[in-house]
Parts: C-alpha cells; sequence; structure tokens
C-alpha cells in the first residue's frame, strides 16, 4: 500500500515511519457495506431513543461511544455519515418505556414479575403474574414475551402499555426456544396464539413492482401472473395487523383466500363506505406541493 512502516523496538510494535511524513502515502479508507451500515446505523438509532435522559442514559452512553469510534473508523467522519445516512422510523410511540431496566434484569436472572398491564383492545388494566421469556423489537415498539400465570399461556405485552411492575423472587417458568419460536413466531405481524392459516392476495401489476421486492414473512410465498399481477402467500394466525396492512394498498391489494379474511376486508370497506357516505365533495384531491419524492408509483407530471 506504499506506507511506510517501521519496526519500534521500544513500542513494541509498527508505526508509520514519521521521517517519511512528506511522502505521499495514505491508508486506505474504510467504507461499509449496506448491511453494515444499516446494522451499525441502526443499533445507535435504537440506543439513542431508547431511554433518553432516563435511568438508562449512564448504560447507554459507552455503547454510544463505542458504535461513535465504529462509525468514525470509515473514510468520512461520523457526523458527517450520520447526516448523509438517515434510518426513518414509522409507527414508534411516543411513550417511553418506564420500566425498561427492571425488565431487562428480570429476564437475565430469570426471576418472575407482577405487572398491571393495560390491555389498548378493550380498554381494560389486569393484574398479571409473568414469567419473562424474551424481548422484541417491533416495528419500533418493543414488546416482552412471557408466561402468563392469570392466563396460563404464552403472551405478548406491550411494554409501553405496562403501568406498573414489581419484580419477584421467584424463578421463571422456563419455556424451551423451540416451542416459543412455535407459539409466537410462525404468524404474520405481532399477534400469535391462534391456529395458523395462509393468506393468498393479488396485487395490481402497479402495485407489483413494488411487493415483488419486499418482505412480509420469513416464509413468504409469491410470483408473478401473466398480466403482470403478483400473487402473495403468508401464514397469520391473527388477522388484525394483517388487515391494516391489506387496506393500506386499496384497490391494488384483494384477498383471494381464506374467504374469512375476505370477508374481513370486505366488511371493513362497507363500513368506510358508510364513514364517507353523506359526506360533502367539494372539488377534486389536489397533490400537496412540495413532494420531492419520484418513486410514488404514479407518473410525475412534465
Amino acid at each position: 500500500m506504499r506506507v511506510p512502516v517501521v519496526w519500534d523496538r521500544e513500542l513494541g510494535g509498527y508505526r508509520i515511519d514519521s521521517r517519511a511524513a512528506e511522502a505521499a502515502s495514505e491508508l486506505p479508507g474504510l467504507w461499509f457495506s449496506a448491511k453494515e451500515i444499516h446494522a451499525l446505523l441502526t443499533m445507535q438509532h435504537l440506543l439513542a431513543n431508547l431511554d433518553p435522559g432516563g435511568i438508562l442514559s449512564p448504560h447507554i452512553q459507552p455503547l454510544m461511544e463505542r458504535l461513535s469510534a465504529l462509525l468514525g473508523a470509515a473514510s468520512d467522519p461520523t457526523d458527517e455519515l450520520r447526516r448523509r445516512v438517515l434510518i426513518l422510523g414509522v409507527g414508534k410511540r411516543r411513550t417511553t418505556p418506564a420500566h425498561f431496566e427492571q425488565i431487562g434484569a428480570a429476564l437475565l436472572r430469570r426471576k418472575r414479575l407482577l405487572i398491571e398491564y393495560y390491555a389498548r383492545s378493550s380498554d381494560e388494566k389486569t393484574e398479571r403474574e409473568i414469567s419473562p421469556q424474551r424481548l422484541v423489537h417491533y416495528r419500533e415498539n418493543w414488546y416482552l414475551d412471557g408466561w402468563c400465570h392469570l392466563r396460563n399461556a404464552l403472551r405478548s405485552f406491550s411494554v409501553d402499555s405496562i403501568r406498573h411492575l414489581q419484580p419477584l423472587d421467584r424463578v421463571s417458568f422456563e419455556i424451551q426456544d423451540e416451542h416459543l419460536s412455535a407459539v409466537l413466531d410462525p404468524g404474520y405481524g405481532i399477534f400469535s396464539g391462534a391456529p395458523l392459516q395462509w393468506a393468498t392476495l393479488r396485487f395490481t401489476a402497479e402495485r407489483a413492482r413494488w411487493i415483488a421486492g419486499e418482505h412480509w414473512h420469513r416464509d413468504q410465498r409469491g410470483h408473478f401472473e401473466r398480466d403482470g399481477s403478483y400473487l402473495l402467500e403468508i401464514p397469520f394466525t391473527d388477522h388484525r395487523e394483517l388487515l391494516m396492512d391489506i387496506l393500506k394498498h386499496g384497490r391494488h391489494c384483494e384477498v383471494l383466500r381464506p374467504e374469512a379474511l375476505r370477508c374481513v376486508v370486505l366488511e371493513e370497506a362497507q363500513l368506510m363506505i358508510e364513514r364517507y357516505e353523506g359526506a360533502s365533495t367539494t372539488g377534486s384531491f389536489s397533490e400537496p406541493h412540495g413532494s420531492q419524492n419520484e418513486d410514488v408509483g404514479k407518473k410525475a407530471k412534465p
């Protein structure tokens, strides 16, 4: 690499020869791969937003410094790299988990927790004793998978919905990793517990150009049809989260199977029509000013 390196007996190692400083030599710059940059910046993003200014800050700061030093080893300064590569999180709830450190301690020490849990779906609070199994970061939010001794079954708890927490000095009920994954992992999204089903979705040729390259589930199957449309097959156990992702594609997505899921989507669409019926429509919808997105699935205006 034409870099003047010499042995330094006093230091007991090699160093760059300072006498050759005037020579035109330079160590090659380091640049991370796309996966490495995403991994490092994601870790930094998670740590920065985990507990800003909270009780975990003293523990997080050394990790942040290590990541900054690692990112700073690239050919561009760390601040410049963060300025040029942006990771956007969508759907993060604003509530900061108040019991994150206690949950982490219970997980590692294999101790149970007594929690007061607020269920948004029913708008109710319940007190539960749980044996924590693992923490999951999913769609910008944290979830605790654990054995619920009230329901006598595995459950996923949204960490920001834990209103009160008390560590217990009782050993956690241990669930084997294989059983944990078999119950909580197969279906689509964060919901689990129901029998596994397969959904077949058909996307229009226009939307297929995006969907064909998207990852919805690790076991998904997909292929193009002759007319350019795209058929996507994904497993699910609970339709709620899948329903939201189907509806966001509007008329570009049709549920072919199973019939029960198709009926749920149809019912939701009819309720939406009823909500909008009677509302006056004054003028046509116009594009917002200042949009710079050149790849939004429609032809750009000249």
